[in-house]
Order: C-alpha cells, then structure tokens, then sequence
C-alpha cells in the first residue's frame, strides 16, 4: 500500500488556486488517486458538487470504492479532452467554477511493473492508460517505421539520438520482438551508452507515453474546452511535468490573455476578445516538497481565470 501511494503534487497551492466556493461546481479533470479531489471536496457543503475524469480503469474504480456514497461526487472513466461530452451530460455546461488537470502519470502507474511506465522494474511493455483503449507500446514499436521512431523519440522525448536509438530498434526487432520494458531500456543503453545522472531510455519512455497516449493533442483539445466549460470567474489550474506540457499550457493561457496580439509592440487586434485573466506566476513545488516528494521536482503550475 505504502509504495502505491500518490502524493498529490502543489496539493494546498492547486487548491488554494481554485479559490474554491462552498457551493460551487468543480471538475478533477485527472483525478489519480484522488489526493486534490479530497481537499476540494473538503472545503465543499452539500450544495457544492466534484465531477472527476480519468482515462485509468483503475483510478476510476479506487474512487468509486473511496467516494461512490458521497452525494457530491461523480466520476466517470474517460479523457478531459471529452470534457464537452460529459459536462453536458451532467447538466453543467459552462457553469463550472474551477477546473483541475494535473497531468502526467501516477505513481501506481509508474510503480505497478505490470503497466510498463517505467524501466526501474521489469515489466509488459505496455503503457497505455486505459489498457483497454489502442495499442500498446510493444504493438507500436514492432510495426512504427524507423522514420516514425526517430520523429516520435525527437519531438516528444526531446532525445538527441533519436536516429540511433530508432536505427538499434528496427535492427533489433528483425531478431527479436521488444516486449519488456528491460530489453528495450538496455537497448537503449548499449546504443548510447551512460552519460548523464539520469537514465539514457528516460526521454524515450516519456515520447512513446506521449505518443502511445495522445497526451499533447488532448491536453491540446481539453484546455480549449475548459476554457468553454468555465463560468465567468471560474478557475482554471494546470500542473505540467515537463517542458512539452508546460510550453503547451503557457501558449495557450497567454493566447486566450491576449489573443490578436502576434508581436511585441503590435496592437491587439480588435476583433478578438480576452477570454482569460492569467493569475499570478508559474509555481513550483517549495524544497521541502521536493525532498519528501522527489517526483515533484519537475512540476509547474500555471492558474488562469475566465472573463466574462
């Protein structure tokens, strides 16, 4: 129980930042194990109400048996990229008053070798947050071309040897298929070789998540939606785990705070509306947090609030 646990990264300052009201309307667009969705929770009366999203099996059934009796709190398995979907059919379209996406993997996901989030353990190389739902990373690797590979690993990875690591894959899989998370983290390592402090398959397990997942281009699609879904005043709160997300998030508050606006010095133009206020600077866990909570260390939380 203990190395499954999940601590929820910014978890007074996500909530402080949501500036919760007793009676309002929330939505946990990631709800995990729950951690931010208790505190919300936790400020609401009876009147208040707790929509929660997430695309994990796993996560969805954890809530139900914690909070399924809780007369204020729903959850349903699905991505916040849908978000439009479910609002409306729970009758709250654009009467939300904040919105909650902390993004990323949990640390069951990364801890339960059985996933294949994660190298530190052997493991199906699988990776998909719904193993219900699309291919699995072992089914990618074996039939993506070496071109796709090497695209994937830069984009999404930020990985300078993409070509290589792409190249070592296509050969390797002619001889034996990549199944483990093992094989293809040594594979990884004999190709590049041990740098860094970090782990030469780290940014190469982060790109075929990414992928597998489709974490940009729905976090893409939800943030456009959550800015639909919010109430004038409502809060938007965005936790990122790393630059890729974290660059994404900024665009698109800084768009919405000032749309119209292509250069430095150039008028707005008039045509356009702001649809966002952006609420103070990015924030970033404290040392203390960090040295309790090691995965915090890469977090950035950035905090918007919708116009009228």
């Amino acid at each position: 129980m203990e190395r499954n646990r999940h601590e929820p990264v910014l978890l007074k300052e996500a909530v402080s930042a949501l500036n919760v009201r007793k009676d309002g309307i929330f939505l946990d667009g990631t709800y995990g194990r729950g951690g931010h969705s208790r505190a919300i929770l936790a400020r609401l009366t009876e009147q208040g109400r707790l929509f929660a999203l997430d695309k994990d099996p796993q996560a969805v059934a954890a809530a139900q048996e914690e909070l399924g009796t809780d007369n204020r709190f729903a959850i349903v398995q699905g991505s916040f990229a849908d978000m439009n979907h479910w609002v409306h059919g729970w009758g709250v379209s654009g009467a939300l008053d904040g919105i909650l996406l902390d993004l990323g993997v949990s640390s069951p996901q990364l801890n339960d070798p059985e996933r294949g989030f994660s190298f530190m353990e052997d493991g199906p190389l699988d990776m998909r947050m719904d193993p219900t739902q699309g291919v699995s990373a072992a089914e990618w690797l074996a039939e993506a071309t070496e071109r796709e590979l090497s695209r994937v690993f830069w984009e999404f990875g930020e990985e300078r040897h993409a070509r290589r690591i792409a190249r070592s894959i296509v050969m390797a899989r002619e001889r034996q298929q990549l199944t483990r998370t093992s094989q293809l983290a040594q594979l990884i390592e004999d190709t590049i070789g041990r740098r860094e402090r970090k782990h030469p398959a780290t940014r190469c397990f982060q790109a075929i998540r990414i992928h597998i997942n489709k974490e940009l281009a729905d976090l893409a699609t939800g943030l456009a939606a959550s800015i639909e879904q919010l109430r004038p005043g409502g809060r938007l709160v965005a936790i990122s785990f790393h630059s890729l997300e974290d660059r994404l998030v900024k665009r698109t508050f800084r768009e919405a705070a000032r749309p119209g606006q292509v250069r430095r010095n150039i008028p707005e133009d008039p045509a356009w509306k702001r649809r966002l206020r952006l609420i103070g600077k990015a924030v970033r866990p404290s040392e203390h947090e960090i040295s309790v909570n090691p995965r915090a260390r890469s977090a950035v939380m950035r905090v918007a609030e919708k116009l009228a």
